[in-house]
């Protein structure tokens, strides 16, 4: 699984003309689900992504809050292309990415684990084209990826 974070001072996503998701400071995750992603990258994924001390607090002190800890928003938007590789001719290979049955499943599955922590998760619609502005805040952005054991 690999996952873009993003700190944001806004993001939006838009299908066809119409915004679908939309936050304001918090983290815009681009999603990349493997063919060989379990619930245990899974879960990994949603822990580092609420507990990444990725904001400053009160005094202005870098990488002391986490996104639970600031109350914060999150965008969630899934992006096969993250497993594309470039390595061989001018089209890039999605070989390594899942299915669009086991990935759109694992994808809901995040989403609704982030939910769970109480904050406002918004979404992207899984499959669809889409256009996502980001307002990165920093920048700050990181790449977090972890494989099947």
């Amino acid at each position: 699984m690999r996952v873009i974070v993003q700190r944001v001072k806004s993001s939006t996503v838009l299908v066809e003309g119409e915004t679908i998701g939309s936050i304001g400071k918090g983290l815009n995750l681009l999603v990349g689900i493997a063919a060989t992603d379990t619930e245990a990258e899974l879960n990994w994924m949603v822990r580092k992504c609420l507990d990444l001390r990725l904001f400053p607090d009160e005094t202005n002190k870098p990488w002391s809050k986490s996104i639970v800890e600031l109350q914060g928003e999150i965008l969630v938007v899934s992006q096969f292309t993250l497993y594309g590789d470039c390595k061989k001719g001018r089209r890039p290979s999605m070989s390594r990415s899942a299915s669009p049955e086991i990935a759109e499943n694992l994808y809901n599955s995040f989403v609704e684990k982030l939910r769970s922590s109480g904050l406002r998760v918004e979404t992207g619609k899984f499959g669809a084209m889409m256009q996502v502005s980001i307002e990165n805040d920093g920048p700050v952005t990181l790449i977090l990826e972890r494989e099947a054991d």
